[in-house]
């Protein structure tokens, strides 16, 4: 029986410290309470989630661990797909069967795109070329295959509501790997759209998404500490010393191995001795900050769509609104959640509480004519989101190799292989395999 300490709470330690149940496990999180990105509280009457509202369920990390935890009568999916996009002053059907934004047709682009951006997309079906070798970013590929309006007003809002990211800036191959599957774009999402299987793409929990941290780590048996945060990792003679909690109250606890859980910035800093190639890349990416602000109205939500998301050419505030009463049959009342914040927008991110509230009710009214709420929250995620440069994925490789030098330590996290509850899971479990790996040889 292996001692071992997972620093971070967030979902993606949880799951390893799941996975590595059996053990003495010890989950420290500097935060007063577990969880990270995954926070439910009370707003509008109703459970709601301030942080991650959904997950996917194509791929089976998720839904599995909800079912091992005995929480899956709490499963619900959207009562309706009708997502939408704010475009030269209304709002269009998001076109079915895209690829974070890329069409699988061109027909679907009429009446969002005008005819000559349609003509311009469809140029991407008899284009010469050939699928991208190396690394590169999805606006410039994606430019020269189906133009700019398909990237402005389709990828680039998909992709930051996704990694609060910029087209022209992420990596094609961590963000978008089915693009390579063909020299035409629209070929390629065509052949990821039609291998995805049929039924709901997303899921939530009816109590809110925040249990599931809690809910994980009191299955894993380990114990949690939070509210002290891990000053440093050192190694000894037979394993590691993690030190944890303020400089005048320091403790440190000697174990076998250790998983870290913390996005890449606290990761390197923890990293630079036992490991300082690994933080020395780590250090290397950048995160973008979000704010969610979710609002109650007195007035019945407009029905037509479930949401909607707003192009960064739009110029607005807000790139994303969920009308959270129509979306989920389980949120009462007439709730609605927004996020503002794209890597870049710092400016935007550094106004108070208040103008944040005040931009995003003018920009719901404007674009719904939804009069003002009756309640307001703003939920800051600063740091909430590893942005995937170009490279990512070689600079994941040194990481996991670097980390790979080091017996008896691991790491996991949104940095590394996806930013979605699934991958988090899955980077998890992977990190405990690593650890576990040789005590089985």
């Amino acid at each position: 029986m292996a001692r071992i300490v997972v620093v971070g709470a967030g979902i993606a330690g949880a799951a390893a410290a799941y996975a590595l149940r059996g053990h003495t496990v010890t989950v420290i999180d500097g935060a007063v309470s577990v969880g990270g990105k995954l926070r439910t509280s009370s707003f509008g009457g109703v459970a709601y989630d301030e942080g991650a509202e959904q997950f996917l369920v194509r791929t089976p990390e998720a839904l599995d661990l909800v079912a091992a935890l005995g929480l899956d009568a709490q499963v619900v999916h959207p009562d309706a797909s009708r997502a939408a996009v704010w475009s030269r002053g209304s709002l269009h059907p998001l076109p079915a069967r895209t690829v974070l934004g890329v069409p699988s047709s061109v027909q679907s682009l009429l009446g969002l795109l005008n005819v000559g951006e349609v003509v311009r997309a469809a140029a991407d079906l008899a284009m010469p070329g050939k699928s991208p070798r190396s690394d590169v970013a999805v606006g410039g590929y994606l430019r020269r295959r189906l133009g700019d309006a398909v990237v402005d007003r389709l990828v680039d809002p998909l992709l930051g509501g996704v990694y609060a990211g910029r087209a022209d800036e992420l990596s094609l191959f961590a963000t978008m790997p089915a693009m390579r599957a063909d020299p035409s774009a629209i070929r390629s999402a065509r052949a990821a759209a039609g291998a995805a299987d049929a039924g709901p793409v997303f899921a939530t929990l009816a109590g809110g998404l925040g249990q599931l941290v809690p809910a994980t780590l009191s299955a894993s048996g380990a114990q949690v500490v939070t509210g002290r945060m891990v000053r440093r990792i050192e190694r000894t003679a037979l394993g590691f010393r993690v030190v944890h909690g303020p400089t005048v109250d320091e403790q440190a606890v000697d174990v076998d191995a250790v998983v870290v859980a913390v996005p890449a910035a606290p990761a390197a800093r923890l990293l630079a001795d036992v490991a300082p190639l690994a933080a020395a890349e780590l250090g290397g990416i950048e995160y973008a900050s979000v704010a969610i602000v979710s609002f109650a109205y007195a007035d019945p939500l407009p029905g037509e769509f479930t949401g909607f998301l707003v192009p960064a050419v739009e110029g607005r505030a807000v790139k994303a609104v969920t009308f959270s009463s129509l979306k989920w049959a389980h949120v009462e009342g007439a709730l609605v959640r927004c996020s503002i914040g794209r890597a870049g927008e710092v400016e935007l991110l550094q106004r108070s509480d208040e103008e944040l509230i005040s931009l995003a009710a003018a920009d719901i009214s404007a674009m719904t004519g939804l009069p003002a709420p009756v309640e307001s929250r703003v939920t800051r995620w600063g740091g909430g989101l590893p942005q995937y440069a170009v490279g990512h994925l070689d600079r994941v490789e040194r990481i996991r190799a670097a980390v790979g030098l080091v017996p008896g330590l691991a790491v996991c996290g949104a940095a590394y292989d996806g930013v979605g509850v699934p991958a988090c899971i899955r980077s998890g479990y992977a990190a405990a395999a690593c650890i576990l790996a040789p005590a089985a040889g």
